[in-house]
């Protein structure tokens, strides 16, 4: 990302913004190369682009299984490191290891998710591009991150897909 260069073209008009994005698209640039920001909640897909997989389910899973792991290592290396028998009782007492493999469990579920939320949402984002302020207002904005020898056929493409401003983010 060190060697590239952003511009974004601001719509009114939803219709003129997936035409853009389909002429990106077929002037050759790849998924990851643009974006689209807006402040209205559009559901994803709406402009034609490229639905990102969500893989934020594998974190809650992977947590539970550190956590439960943790909390059976911690109570069973506990009462085997420190063997005291009462009444005639087993040194691994099931029940009470249960409870804190279970709160293990649940908190590894829960750390793993945050962190899984973090990754998954792409923060914290270095090269943010180009912005502009007015995508809060109602615009739409499309960004094209590419190489500087690129980012003029980028420039054409959106003019001529009616764009009505192109902001550089260099600049």
């Amino acid at each position: 990302m060190l060697n590239k260069r952003s511009i974004i073209g601001l719509y009114t008009d939803e219709n003129a913004a997936a035409n853009a994005l389909d002429a990106l698209n077929s002037a050759g640039y790849d998924t990851n190369e643009y974006e689209v920001l807006t402040g209205t909640p559009y559901p994803e897909g709406a402009f034609g682009e490229h639905e990102p997989e969500h893989k934020l389910y594998r974190w809650p899973l992977m947590g539970a299984a550190c956590g439960f792991i943790v909390g059976l290592v911690l109570t069973a290396g506990t009462q085997l490191a420190y063997p005291l028998v009462t009444g005639g009782k087993p040194i691994l007492g099931i029940p009470p290891m249960a409870i804190i493999m279970y709160e293990g469990t649940m908190l590894g579920a829960i750390i793993f998710t945050v962190i899984g939320i973090i990754f998954e949402s792409r923060l914290p984002r270095i090269f943010m591009g180009a912005y502009d302020t007015r995508i809060t207002e109602g615009h739409i904005g499309v960004t094209v991150t590419t190489s500087p020898e690129r980012i003029g056929k980028a420039e054409e493409v959106l003019n001529t897909a009616g764009v009505e401003e192109i902001k550089r983010g260099w600049e």
